[in-house]
């Protein structure tokens, strides 16, 4: 067969939504849909290589593609894709022999209730872990990356410090994107310093999500969305709320909860 995006569009309505597996030629490259998949849906996470699970895998990682094999997974990359797990690599069917396989399942994910429309403001959302509840609204279950980004010479850069609730989100999911559009920047962006913005994220419509440096504290800079068409929308919260709401808010400005009934974080990092 020959793998094109619309081969796999075919073999995953053929999986429905209610998930299932599929043989594939022997004669196959397994890399090769790997990376068709990894082109459409960001970087996989590794489940089974070389016949060996990852231990840390449970059913918020995607463990539910392993199911129908019975241990004869040699290699298997899951992606979170909405409201179901898309997987593929290597498997031994019934008579032994090593093939390619593609594999859906149902995703469970958390749904939260939706916020108040008052949330944004200090009574309402005092006290709400919004980083934790970005977590469970797209079930992310990866352990926190590495200190890889040098807070310390990244603020001495920029002359000012940061919010502490955008450096715990891209300490928690590093590169990557919520529901596949929104980027988290894993640092600020200046372009917009001489109006006194720092972009935090940006969106695949060209929409900037900043903070306006105002006040000596900067978990009290509001978020102002500069739009494609240099409009500026000021929401009085900090990232991570502003994150929270645009994910669940059907009645926001920027909602993404009209597009998707389920929220994931498509990461860019390879690892575990």
């Amino acid at each position: 067969m020959e793998l094109t995006h619309a081969a796999v569009d075919d073999l995953l309505a053929r999986l429905g939504r209610g998930g299932g597996h599929l043989y594939l030629p022997a004669g196959l490259d397994p890399q090769a849909l790997t990376e068709l998949l990894a082109g459409r849906f960001g970087v996989p996470r590794t489940l089974v290589l070389d016949g060996f699970t990852d231990p840390t895998v449970g059913e918020c990682a995607g463990a539910a593609v392993l199911d129908p094999f019975a241990g004869r997974v040699v290699r298997m990359r899951v992606w979170a894709c909405g409201d179901r797990w898309v997987a593929t690599g290597t498997a031994h069917d019934a008579a032994g022999v090593l093939r390619p396989v593609l594999v859906a399942a149902h995703r469970q994910v958390p749904h939260m209730p939706a916020p108040a429309p008052n949330e944004n403001e200090d009574e309402e959302g005092a006290g709400v872990d919004w980083v934790r509840r970005l977590r469970e609204i797209t079930g992310w279950s990866r352990p926190a990356r590495r200190p890889e980004v040098d807070w310390a010479r990244v603020q001495a850069r920029l002359g000012t410090r940061l919010p502490g609730d955008y450096r715990r989100m891209v300490a928690t999911f590093g590169a990557g994107a919520f529901d596949g559009h929104l980027d988290l920047n894993q640092e600020p962006w200046t372009d917009l310093r001489e109006d006194g913005l720092l972009i935090w994220a940006v969106t695949e419509h060209k929409d900037r999500y900043c903070w306006r440096m105002q006040g000596e504290d900067p978990d009290g800079w509001p978020v102002v969305v500069r739009s494609s068409a240099d409009k500026d929308t000021v929401f009085a919260c900090p990232a991570a709320q502003f994150v929270c709401r645009i994910l669940l808010d059907a009645h926001h400005p920027y909602t993404l909860a009209g597009y998707f009934d389920t929220h994931w974080f498509m990461t860019y990092d390879d690892g575990p």
